[in-house]
C-alpha cells in the first residue's frame, strides 16, 4: 500500500476525536495517539476500514465484532446503535471484542446522555498487553480498564464519571516521559516491586498500581470485574422508561448544586461534580489553545513528510 493511499485511510480514524480529548485536558489520549495508531496501522494490528459485524442481536442487545478496526470508530457505531435500541426498549445492553484502542471512554456516554440516556461503558485489553499490576502483586496482569458513567441534567457540561481503575492511564505514563517530567509517587512499581517516580521505570519491565493506593483492593476488584468482557461494554437507560426526563434532569441539577455548597476543605477552592473539570478545561482551551510538546509536534510532523502532505496541509 502506497504511503498517499495508508494516509488516506488513515483519514478515516476521525483526528478531531483525539482533538477532542486533548480540549477536556486528557492529552494522554488526544494527538499524541496518532503516531501509535499509525505505528499499528504499519504492524497490521488496526485494521482500517475493518467492517462492523454484527454477530449476535436480540430487539435490546448485540454482540459486535470488530475485526481490529479503529477501535474509537467502531465504539461509536456500537453506542449508536445502543442509543437506538434503548430509545424504542428502555434499556440496551452490547459487548464488542476484537477492537482497538477506543481512545477516550468518556466519548461514548456522552453521546447517550446527549439524547437523553443514562450510559455505562468498561473497557478492557482483551487479547492486547497488560499495564496493571493486581493488588499485592508487582507484575502486570490487568488492563487499566476504564469505567465511565454519564448521566443527563440540566447543567451546561455533562455530569461524566470516567476513570481509570488503575491509578493512572498508561498514556498518561508515556505523556510524562515524553515530557521529560516525573510521574506522581503511587502511579507506577519498578519492576521489583518498589515504587518509583521515573516514568521509564515502567517501560523497564515496572506496571501501573490499582486505584485506591493503601485501598488499592478497591480498583483492583472494579478493574477485575471490568475485566469479564474481554473487550468493550455498553449499557444505555433511557430515562423516559422511567420517569419524565426534564424531571430527572432537574433534580440532578439540583443534587450538584447542593453538592457544592460543601464549604472547601483544607487545599482546595471548591467542590467539583464528575466532568466539570473536563467541561472548565475544554472551554478554556477554545480560547486560549492547546499545548503540544514537542517531542509529539515532531513526530506528527515527521510522519506528514513521510507521507508526503506537509507542504499541502500547511507544515509550520
Amino acid at each position: 500500500m502506497s504511503p498517499r493511499v495508508r494516509l488516506k485511510r488513515r483519514r478515516k480514524s476521525s483526528p478531531l476525536t483525539r482533538v477532542k480529548s486533548n480540549l477536556v485536558g486528557h492529552d494522554s489520549h488526544g494527538i499524541i495517539q496518532l503516531l501509535e495508531y499509525c505505528s499499528r496501522i504499519d504492524r497490521g494490528h488496526i485494521v482500517p476500514g475493518a467492517p462492523f459485524e454484527v454477530e449476535r442481536e436480540t430487539p435490546n442487545t448485540a454482540v459486535i465484532n470488530g475485526n481490529w478496526g479503529f477501535g474509537f470508530v467502531q465504539t461509536e457505531k456500537a453506542m449508536r446503535m445502543a442509543i437506538d435500541k434503548a430509545r424504542d426498549h428502555g434499556v440496551a445492553a452490547m459487548t464488542l471484542h476484537h477492537q482497538s484502542h477506543v481512545g477516550r471512554v468518556g466519548d461514548y456516554p456522552t453521546m447517550a446522555l446527549n439524547e437523553g440516556m443514562i450510559a455505562l461503558v468498561t473497557a478492557d485489553s482483551g487479547a492486547g498487553p497488560k499495564n496493571a499490576a493486581p493488588f499485592g502483586g508487582r507484575a502486570r496482569r490487568l488492563g487499566t480498564n476504564p469505567i465511565c458513567i454519564g448521566v443527563p441534567s440540566e447543567l451546561p457540561g455533562p455530569v461524566l464519571l470516567d476513570m481509570a481503575t488503575s491509578a493512572v492511564a498508561m498514556g498518561k505514563i508515556n505523556l510524562q516521559r515524553s515530557r521529560g517530567e516525573p510521574v506522581p509517587l503511587g502511579w507506577i512499581v519498578d519492576k521489583d516491586g518498589k515504587p518509583t517516580t521515573d516514568p521509564n521505570d515502567y517501560f523497564a519491565g515496572g506496571a501501573i498500581l490499582p486505584v485506591g493506593a493503601d485501598q488499592g483492593h478497591k480498583g483492583y476488584g472494579l478493574s477485575f470485574m471490568a475485566r469479564h468482557n474481554d473487550g468493550v461494554f455498553i449499557s444505555v437507560y433511557n430515562v423516559e422508561h422511567f420517569r419524565p426526563l426534564d424531571d430527572f434532569k432537574r433534580e440532578m441539577r439540583e443534587f450538584v448544586e447542593f453538592i457544592k455548597t460543601s464549604p472547601p476543605a483544607e487545599g482546595f477552592t471548591e467542590v467539583l461534580y464528575p466532568g466539570e473539570i473536563e467541561y472548565n478545561t475544554e472551554l478554556k482551551r477554545r480560547e486560549e489553545g492547546i499545548f503540544v510538546e514537542d517531542q509529539t509536534w515532531d513526530g506528527i510532523t515527521a510522519l506528514m513528510e513521510e507521507v508526503g502532505v506537509a507542504e499541502a496541509v500547511g507544515k509550520p
